[in-house]
């Protein structure tokens, strides 16, 4: 018989708070990109992009973490006896919207306090093209729902519509995965290999996004329904080299598209390809964290925990002020942009958690309660 699983699994917060982290990173980086065109500037970038040292700031690549993560911990409850389907719904759509809503009318109150000239940046780069330069209330209303494809105002949202997806479809992918739970490594090859599909297809005719992330979500259904006996096949006996292994394949895996640059084009079929294996590396450090002794140490630690703490918060709070301070400097004060930035996008993340997700979280258990009582009500 497998060990009581203990009610959360702290180590997952330590993952979340550095994907979050490597985020900001990755679009303060993203800022700096156009003054890495020559010399050694240009030299440090690919040195730092083209290598494993991408791996600090794969902003892309975090989120595909952050998807595995979800598949995860979603559907762990949903697995319990008397989990309530109603509940979670209203719970679950509540806990998402309304920090997102938030989040929005932050975006948007700080172009109004500080206006956005778009002069003082460069041209046709992610500060431009991924964030308003306006107030723009219709734009937001209709990113406010969560289903466009692109995201100005909050640029992360993009990730949130896969979430709000996988949330509704949460009683198939539970299905799906309780279906395979015998086959869990067979269908955890097949979810690869429809994410490479997806990636190297996309747009040939149609958009394949779906079949680029939605497997991913699928992978933490997988771990989620084998979860048990993962971790009890971890605990027989200390591995710590295949740790190191696993730990090696996926910092290779998550950013396979990148180190390999100086070799495969990353718009050639093999560079979409290798990108498409990014849902893999996420996959293997979360099985890292949830079964190595000393990644479980390592991500338990205050600092990563509290970053897991207002990681949500953070992830929708850092791009709006990144992209205010580079309007207002100018992009060509990157560095300072990141230096005030990043700091201050922790704080603020800390203070929208305490002040809207905390709240929100508060609501959302209100909200579902509720709904199980009148759903309760309705069948009775």
């Amino acid at each position: 018989m497998a060990a009581p699983r203990p009610a959360r699994l702290h180590a997952l917060d330590g993952v979340r708070g550095a994907a979050a982290l490597v985020v900001v990173l990755y679009h303060a980086s993203l800022i700096a990109r156009p003054f890495a065109d020559d010399g050694t500037a240009r030299l440090i970038w690919e040195t730092a992009t083209e290598s494993p040292l991408k791996l600090g700031f794969a902003g892309t690549e975090a989120v595909q973490v952050f998807f595995v993560l979800s598949g995860l911990v979603v559907t762990l409850p949903a697995l319990r006896a008397g989990f309530s389907w109603p509940g979670y719904f209203v719970s679950r759509l509540v806990r998402l919207y309304l920090p997102v809503w938030a989040a929005i009318l932050f975006a948007v109150l700080l172009v109004v306090a500080i206006p956005r000239d778009s002069s003082r940046v460069t041209p046709d780069v992610w500060i431009v093209n991924a964030n308003i330069t306006f107030p723009d209330w219709a734009l937001a209303f209709d990113e406010a729902t969560l289903m466009p494809v692109t995201y100005d105002t909050v640029n992360t949202l993009w990730s949130l519509r896969w979430e709000i997806v996988f949330s509704v479809l949460l009683p198939v992918f539970a299905a799906v995965a309780l279906l395979l739970r015998r086959w869990a490594w067979p269908a955890a090859v097949a979810c690869i290999a429809a994410m490479v599909a997806g990636r190297v297809l996309d747009e040939r005719p149609f958009d394949l996004d779906a079949l680029v992330y939605l497997p991913t979500f699928l992978l933490g259904c997988l771990i989620a329904v084998r979860l048990d006996e993962i971790t009890a096949w971890a605990r027989r006996r200390p591995r710590p080299i295949l740790w190191l292994a696993l730990f090696a394949a996926s910092w290779l895996l998550l950013i396979a598209s990148w180190w390999t640059r100086p070799l495969v084009p990353p718009s050639s079929t093999l560079g979409e390809a290798l990108w498409g294996l990014a849902g893999a590396g996420a996959a293997g450090l979360i099985l890292l964290a949830v079964c190595s002794p000393l990644a479980e140490r390592v991500l338990q630690t205050r600092p990563l925990r509290w970053l897991g703490d207002i990681s949500f918060s953070l992830y929708l709070v850092h791009a709006p002020i990144l992209a205010t301070l580079a309007f207002a400097w100018g992009d060509e004060n990157w560095a300072l942009v990141a230096l005030a930035g990043v700091p201050l996008s922790l704080a603020v993340g800390w203070l929208f958690h305490r002040g809207v997700e905390r709240p929100s979280h508060r609501a959302a258990r209100a909200a579902g309660r509720r709904a199980e009582r009148a759903f309760a009500r309705v069948t009775a």
